[in-house]
Order: structure tokens, then sequence, then C-alpha cells
């Protein structure tokens, strides 16, 4: 069993229009958004063995605020190719050479590939989340996608069920 969780950077500032868009950093909002994820996450059980990051500012941001709320530490990897991803298909191609020993990876990125990916991969589950990612795949939003099977690399369109999708302004900062 494979739990995936793919979550949309938190909100960024567009305040400095000299800044290219992988330097932009999270706005206020981003900065609040990220730790009630963290806090859901931990609150849930939910613990990634390995994430996946964006290099952008803002992706990196957002983990940083997130991970003081996952026990124990994960095994991290900042990555320039999800942020370049244009497609759903490649960031399927990096889910899929995931490691077999996680069970449970984060992958941080942005739309529209992320939410695309998300889309794409579930068959069933919560219709009350399918209803909800469908409505909006807002920043800081996460969706908890499982997979039975073994290795990452037999993930692949509608092979997973939606467990979950949470919009962080329906949780609680803890």
């Amino acid at each position: 069993m494979k739990t995936l969780l793919l979550l949309r950077h938190a909100k960024s500032g567009w305040d400095n229009p000299g800044l290219t868009d992988h330097d932009r950093p999270l706005a206020p909002r981003g900065k609040k958004a990220a730790p009630a994820i963290g806090g859901m996450l931990r609150q849930s059980g939910l613990t990634p063995g390995r994430v996946l990051c964006s290099t952008a500012r803002r992706a990196r941001q957002t983990w940083e605020r997130i991970a003081p709320y996952i026990d124990p530490d994960p095994e991290v990897e900042f990555r320039r190719d999800i942020y370049d991803a244009e497609t759903s298909c490649e960031l399927l191609t990096i889910l899929r050479g995931q490691p077999h020993h996680a069970a449970t990876v984060m992958l941080v990125g942005h739309n529209p590939a992320l939410e695309d990916l998300a889309r794409s991969l579930y068959r069933d589950g919560d219709p009350d989340a399918h209803a909800a990612m469908t409505e909006k795949y807002p920043t800081a939003a996460l969706a908890e996608i499982s997979f039975a099977v073994d290795n990452w690399r037999d993930v692949g369109r509608e092979t997973g069920t939606l467990a979950r999708f949470v919009k962080p302004k329906l949780v609680k900062n803890t």
C-alpha cells in the first residue's frame, strides 16, 4: 500500500514585481495556512517518509512551515523539475521513480500540473473530497490518495482512491 499527499504550495506574495516567479515568497495568508495543514497532518497521523518539494521559494517555505509537525523527520528532496513540470505526466514520472521503501510520499508543487495529477490518479473514494477538489484546488490544499500497490512505478491513472481533500481555510491552526 502506498499513500500520496499532494500539497499545493501556500499562498504566495506578489508585492515585489522585480522578483522572478521562482523567487516569490509566501504571503502572510500562506504563512498561516501552511502550519494549519501541518497540524492537520499531525492530528490525522499522516506522516510522509519522503517529501518531494519544488525548489521555488514559496514551495520551500511551505514545507519549512509544515516540517515541525512531522515526526519523525522524512527524507526531503528539493527538485527543480517539480517547479518546471508543465503536465501531470511529468509529475507522475517523478513519482514513479520513488524508492520502494517510501510508503507515504508528499509532493509539494504547483498548479496546474499538481491539480491535474491529483484528478487523474483516483477512480473512486470519498465523494465529499471529490466534490471539494472539483470545485477548486486552492493554495495549501492537500489531497490524500492511496494505492493498493507495492511499488511507486505501478501508480498510474485511476489506480488510486481519494481518501481526503483538505482546504486550509477549513482547518483550525493548531
